[in-house]
């Protein structure tokens, strides 16, 4: 198992959690968009981060809200729709790994579940130069809206089979995308992936995805 380390961000107005995993000699790191109501520490998210490291690719794993701001949306939940604010701190925290000496030199994919899909993707528009991979679990794609014909990073979306209203979302994504994409359909699976198997079916298409389009190739510094 690949510890995770505690890191703190500190972006242009905030300063944010995150966990780093970084197996020895790895050359993609895998940024995660959390969905509306979770955090850094999704259990989900970080069984993928985990097996993502088993096939040597870093991840940060992050929370995209402030402790202020999460208290405010549980009442309210008036922040975890707004994405451009949360596609906004996702292009801070891409250019930070761009500023940070250990990462720096690393390819960046992007793994959005729910809302932080739709957030992976405009992120991946904003920052086209150094993003080489997107994948989406269950993902709000659609909320990317007109922004879904600028991506040029490759794309998976990853849906259950029992989600229907996600999956029909996800196919007119499919239809507004330009970039190599593709769309996987998990039997048997509803929203969350709880289902005996499936989760571990995400993290192998999504590990998949990350390989192929992730390693192999260091970025030239910035």
């Amino acid at each position: 198992m690949t510890e995770s380390q505690s890191r703190q961000m500190d972006l242009q107005d905030v300063e944010l959690s995150a966990d780093l995993r970084l197996p020895l000699q790895a050359d993609g790191l895998v940024i995660f968009v959390h969905g509306s109501g979770s955090s850094r520490l999704s259990p989900r998210n970080q069984f993928v981060a985990e097996s993502l490291a088993r096939r040597g690719l870093g991840s940060l794993l992050f929370d995209l809200l402030t402790e202020p701001e999460q208290r405010l949306d549980n009442l309210t939940g008036e922040l975890r729709f707004d994405i451009d604010l949360l596609a906004g701190r996702l292009v801070e925290v891409i250019d930070w790994v761009g500023r940070d000496a250990d990462l720096r030199s690393l390819r960046i994919g992007l793994f959005g579940a729910s809302t932080g899909a739709a957030a992976a993707l405009l992120a991946a528009a904003a920052r086209a130069d150094v993003v080489h991979a997107v994948v989406s679990r269950g993902g709000r794609t659609d909320l990317a809206g007109p922004v879904l014909a600028q991506v040029r990073a490759p794309t998976l979306q990853i849906v259950g089979a029992r989600d229907p209203v996600v999956l029909e979302l996800n196919e007119r994504s499919c239809q507004a995308l330009r970039c190599e994409q593709r769309l996987d359909v998990v039997a048997g699976a509803t929203h969350l992936f709880e289902e005996p198997g499936t989760l571990e079916e995400v993290a192998r298409l999504a590990g998949d995805w990350f390989e192929t389009h992730l390693q192999g190739g260091r970025q030239s510094a910035r």
